[in-house]
């Protein structure tokens, strides 16, 4: 073909055709509404998890399975939306979602007991896993190709603002009022969202609902899906805790995990009716996407932990205050989602989604360099802003390239393996980082005490003067130990920022190492949607 020619998306023409009833802007906030309460709801429990332990009578380390049920939960149903959708509708499929969420979330609030709380919270993270694809699948729908951009800019201030705003909010409704509330807020937004779709969303004619499908169930398929799913969130969330793989518990899970999720690929890529169509890597394009979703989710999701961490453990924030240092980048992103949507629209995508992981590389070393124990309050809050600002624009515009050369008949498909990717990618690089930073701050603390020996002159000059002050209100026989206590958490403080500096240069270098990878992304026509250049 001639250069500058181009291959239209197939069945483009009957995309163009239809059109909704509704204001397509009414209905991506509509959707929009419905999908972001679902994501606020896997980090709002976060910062309430002391208080919902003491309320029932648990342990810490088993409030933590409130976090766990939902995201195992969550994850199993995200892919599968494609197929409930082919059963009772798209738009019948989001309802019932809605519905499920709602209630769950309504009997959370009201759960006597840690088993009955964790029991809902898999009901809720159930109906909340068809959201999120099904949204973005509406949207995409919605608008006519080359506008794509502007509406996943709104999906985007769902997917990546609600994660951010979450602990803070978290932390000021239990501070406030009680850990129930955290649950109860969802119950009129549930049902403002259900009012809406019904009124605003239609099914397109390319999805035909056959109760028939439910017959064609991939059982395999889907309790594959639970199995590795399960298996990769315990490992994840208690590997740490357990001393990874030394411990027979984590190895456990960490083979139930390789084996099936090894059993889950191979199967649903020759499966007649698969819950998740793998075929669909076949293209190019997409399979670079997910795998560029993957980084870009968990770098969203890593980095949102790792600062409040790091100013509650080294500098002893509260945790509102540290949650509040993230509120700056969620202005921030507020202000950058439109721009990078209209970007979309006028530039090809690879080369936005280049020069943000050029961006991140640059802000994770600007970061490192800068954290310290005398980080303020402003400073914390300027790095956040300079970490989340390209994040908009690699976002919308791997989310736009993954529909690019795909039939409309497989919008479903491609949202719920897109969301389904930037999950996982969330829950695998907040663990890493998490274990990255113990190891590293071990590492950095065995340095540091080769330094300090009985016969260093700083040493002994720092006990002599700490022991000094200390005699005076703790006496002369315990102020040598207590001299020597301080010196060894200041060691400890300083052996865990070094730790946090490293990390995020191995983030910075990461980033680097995905800028060639967004070159494997077809160029496209800017404005066209999902029409590709070719050379």
């Amino acid at each position: 073909m001639a250069a500058g020619s181009t291959v239209a998306e197939p069945k483009l023409v009957a995309q163009e055709r239809w059109r909704p009833r509704a204001n397509p802007w009414a209905i991506a906030a509509t959707v929009a509404l419905a999908a972001f309460m679902e994501v606020l709801d896997t980090s709002i429990a976060n910062v309430a998890l002391p208080h919902i332990a003491g309320s029932l009578g648990a342990s810490q380390d088993e409030s933590t399975w409130v976090l766990t049920a939902y995201l195992v939960s969550n994850a199993v149903v995200l892919p599968m939306g494609g197929w409930a959708a082919s059963i009772i509708g798209r738009k019948n499929f989001f309802m019932f979602c809605i519905v499920i969420f709602t209630v769950s979330s309504f009997l959370c609030g009201i759960a006597p007991s840690l088993g009955l709380l964790l029991l809902f919270r898999v009901f809720q993270g159930a109906g909340g896993g068809g959201l999120q694809p099904m949204a973005q699948a509406i949207m995409a729908d919605s608008f006519e190709p080359s506008k794509r951009g502007l509406a996943f800019a709104l999906y985007g201030i769902v997917a990546i603002l609600a994660p951010s705003i979450g602990p803070t909010l978290g932390g000021w409704i239990t501070d406030n009022y009680s850990w129930h509330w955290i649950f109860y807020i969802n119950i009129p937004v549930g049902i403002l969202a259900l009012i809406m779709t019904q009124r605003m969303v239609d099914d397109p004619p390319w999805i035909k609902a056959d109760r028939k499908n439910l017959l064609k169930v991939d059982g395999m398929g889907i309790g594959l899906l639970v199995i590795s799913m399960a298996a990769l969130q315990i490992t994840l969330d208690k590997g740490e805790e357990k001393d990874w793989f030394n411990s027979d518990f984590i190895r456990f899970f960490g083979i139930a995990f390789i084996v099936s999720f090894i059993a889950l690929l191979a199967w649903e890529w020759y499966a007649k009716n698969p819950i998740m169509e793998l075929r669909l890597l076949k293209n190019r394009n997409f399979a670079t996407c997910c795998f560029l979703m993957l980084f870009t989710g968990g770098l969203l999701n890593a980095t949102t932990v790792l600062q409040p961490q790091f100013l509650q453990a080294q500098l002893g924030y509260t945790a509102t205050i540290a949650g509040l240092s993230l509120s700056a980048g969620g202005l921030v992103l507020l202000f950058m989602m439109p721009l990078a949507g209209q970007a979309v629209s006028r530039l090809p995508a690879r080369n936005i989604i280049v020069f943000g992981f050029c961006c991140f590389a640059a802000s994770y070393y600007y970061t490192a360099i800068r954290i310290n124990l005398g980080l303020s309050f402003g400073m914390a809050s300027f790095l956040r802003v300079v970490q989340v600002a390209a994040i908009p624009f690699v976002f919308i515009s791997v989310t736009t390239a993954a529909y690019f050369g795909m039939p409309v008949q497989k919008n479903n498909q491609v949202s719920g393996l897109i969301n389904f990717v930037r999950n996982i990618g969330g829950s695998i690089l907040i663990s890493l980082t998490g274990a990255g930073i113990t190891e590293l701050g071990q590492f950095h603390q065995n340095q540091m005490l080769k330094q300090l020996t009985p016969s260093t002159a700083n040493l002994q000059n720092q006990i002599s003067a700490l022991s000094s002050v200390f005699s005076r209100t703790a006496g002369a026989a315990n102020a040598n130990q207590l001299a020597q206590g301080q010196i060894y958490n200041m060691m400890q403080q300083q052996a865990h920022t070094l730790a946090y500096r490293d990390m995020y240069f191995i983030l910075c270098a990461a980033s680097l190492i995905m800028v060639p990878l967004g070159f494997l992304l077809r160029k496209n026509k800017p404005g066209s949607g999902g029409e590709i250049a070719i050379h």
